[in-house]
């Protein structure tokens, strides 16, 4: 008898995470497959579980699926799987949560130094010949306020460094019971009006679908930097474009976006203003293990629950 299949949406999973799963046979569905392939890869091999790297699992993908008990997201953000339909099939769906904390974390930092000192712009200067220093000043980020959407192991560590800079933080999260003593929760209309800088680190939820629009951006602080490594969703990107423009903002920086990835003559092309990276915070070979090795242990718990 052949061995249960695994699916997983991706061309390549970390070695110790197949080590792992060395009980199934693992499809790998390629690095960037439509519905119409998840369809047919699942109508042909019926996984018995889904990891979920690139794609969609809609409901579509679940409905042709007779075996599948768990989707397993290679990665913290569950949102591009319909988690409604699989729960109505008695589908679990797990996520690797904190596998790639630090990662992203860093990322984060490396954009809000990035627009802080104004690394991008200084650097096309001098690749242009010119020579700012008498003329420029960047930020300090001493004594300055960080305002934190979202207190999970990334928020978290994103507060961990931010100390470190001798910085306060502020942290909104309707899920954080409790707080480290140099971190104060608080609510959103303070995060808003408050901080210097801002960082989005919470999921995407109906709730917090374009959580930031044009009523909100009018309540920052001018200068404000405002960083999004966490989803795209969470922005109201046409609002946010429009106050770029206005010059009212300090610098944006953005890991994530509505359409993944930008095509054509997208709306932050050759904008002034924002730095762009292409989802890439959770991505460093440290993260790629661990997040393997936790959607691969969140199978085979999911499986082994199904069986008791």
């Amino acid at each position: 008898m052949s061995q249960s299949k695994i699916l997983v949406t991706g061309s390549d999973l970390a070695q110790p995470a197949i080590d792992l799963l060395s009980g199934f046979d693992l499809v790998f569905a390629g690095k960037a497959p439509t519905e119409d392939d998840l369809i047919g890869l699942c109508q042909t091999y019926q996984p018995i579980a889904i990891i979920v790297r690139y794609g969609k699992i809609t409901s579509k993908v679940i409905d042709v699926c007779a075996n599948l008990k768990v989707i397993s997201k290679h990665g913290s953000g569950i949102d591009t799987i319909d988690v409604k339909a699989a729960e109505q099939k008695g589908i679990a769906v797990k996520a690797a949560v904190g596998a790639n904390a630090n990662a992203v974390a860093e990322h984060a930092w490396a954009l809000i130094l990035a627009c802080a000192k104004d690394v991008v712009y200084l650097n096309d200067r001098m690749q242009q010949g010119y020579w700012d220093k008498s003329a420029h000043k960047t930020l300090e980020l001493k004594g300055k306020t960080l305002g934190l959407i979202g207190f999970g192991s990334i928020g978290r560590r994103t507060a961990e460094i931010a100390v470190a800079f001798g910085m306060d933080v502020l942290a909104y999260d309707p899920y954080a019971t409790q707080v480290p003593e140099n971190v104060t929760l608080t609510d959103l209309d303070t995060i808003y009006t408050m901080s210097d800088v801002i960082s989005l680190h919470c999921p995407l939820t109906d709730e917090s679908r374009e959580l930031i629009k044009k009523d909100v951006l009018e309540k920052l602080k001018p200068g404000v930097i405002l960083v999004n490594t966490a989803r795209g969703g969470l922005i109201d990107e046409e609002a946010l474009v429009e106050r770029v423009r206005s010059g009212v903002m300090g610098t944006v920086a953005l890991d994530s976006f509505h359409s993944e990835p930008l095509e054509g003559e997208h709306k932050f092309t050759g904008l002034e203003g924002i730095i762009l990276s292409p989802h890439i915070g959770g991505v460093t070979g440290d993260a790629y293990v661990n997040m393997g090795v936790g959607a691969a242990n969140n199978v085979l718990s999911a499986l082994q629950s199904k069986a008791s």
